[in-house]
């Protein structure tokens, strides 16, 4: 415990410096990071995505990631910078990190603002519903159909994925995170939280009142849709993100990634070859 924090300490005082400018011709910001030696990782305190733990260290999917393949790339320590994950990316283009390691899904809106590496994972929808899921909502058709009052995170998917099944967005309560939209459910303030399928799935775990639903597939354009998420980069920094593509692909090819990802609850049916270039329908 008391090397994690020493630790974290250490990455605070590096954190000092200015975070490197973008170049030009592809940027130059890998060649900074190596020369620091030290990559700010923008995380929203999202579980299994990236969070600090309760001993004060980094962890989630991404910062585990981002560890195994910055060390790989010649930058050897990660420091987070945790901010609410609607800040994620005005906090990425102002600079006050260097990548975003948040589990971010790749949609058409957030690629006209940031670049991404292709996606680690893929993932489905569920629901945080009352024990019992007294008003049987698993489906966002289901909760227009029932009149459930409905909730879901800062800058989440699960938003449009409401309205496009024809709830009224103004009528949408967004909170902060999971944990909020499980309180939210508790105290019987909405009906239904959306969120991704291993976000609800942990934080319903200590849970008496609560629970979460299958994994579904949202319907966008009236087709399933399933997401991916991934790093994002600033628009200038295409060399980065081409050096993070080429070595996650060489851990997707040996099955290093699975083992990377495991622990925070991804399957095999999470692994995915989808691209960064498909969802962001170029």
């Amino acid at each position: 415990m008391l090397r994690g924090i020493a630790a974290l300490g250490a990455l605070g005082a590096a954190g000092c410096t200015r975070v490197a400018a973008a170049g030009e011709n592809g940027g130059d910001l890998l060649d900074r990071l190596r020369a620091q030696g030290v990559v700010r990782l923008g995380i929203a305190g999202e579980i299994p995505f990236g969070y600090i733990d309760k001993d004060g260290r980094l962890t989630g999917e991404a910062p585990e990631l981002a560890k195994v393949v910055f060390k790989r790339l010649g930058v050897d320590r990660v420091q987070p910078v945790p901010t609410e994950f609607g800040s994620l990316v005005p906090g990425l283009n102002s600079q006050q990190f260097d990548v975003v390691a948040a589990g971010m899904y790749v949609n058409a809106d957030r690629c006209r603002q940031v670049i991404f590496a292709d996606p680690d994972y893929q993932m489905l929808d569920s629901f945080i519903v009352r024990k019992g899921n007294p008003k049987g909502l698993h489906s966002y058709a289901d909760v227009v159909a029932k009149k459930a009052k409905f909730a879901t995170g800062t800058g989440y998917a699960e938003i449009q994925y409401a309205v496009e099944a024809g709830y009224r967005q103004s009528d949408i309560l967004i909170v902060p995170d999971q944990v909020a939209g499980l309180n939210a459910v508790e105290a019987g303030r909405v009906d239904v939280f959306a969120g991704t399928a291993l976000t609800t799935r942990e934080v319903v775990k200590k849970s008496a009142r609560a629970e979460a639903t299958a994994p579904f597939a949202p319907l966008v354009g009236g087709k399933p849709h399933v997401d991916g998420g991934a790093f994002a980069f600033r628009p200038t920094e295409t060399r980065l993100r081409d050096a993070f593509n080429a070595e996650l692909r060489e851990l997707k090819r040996t099955g290093e990634l699975l083992r990377i990802l495991r622990p925070f609850g991804f399957g095999k049916a999470e692994m995915t070859d989808l691209t960064a270039k498909e969802l962001c329908g170029q």
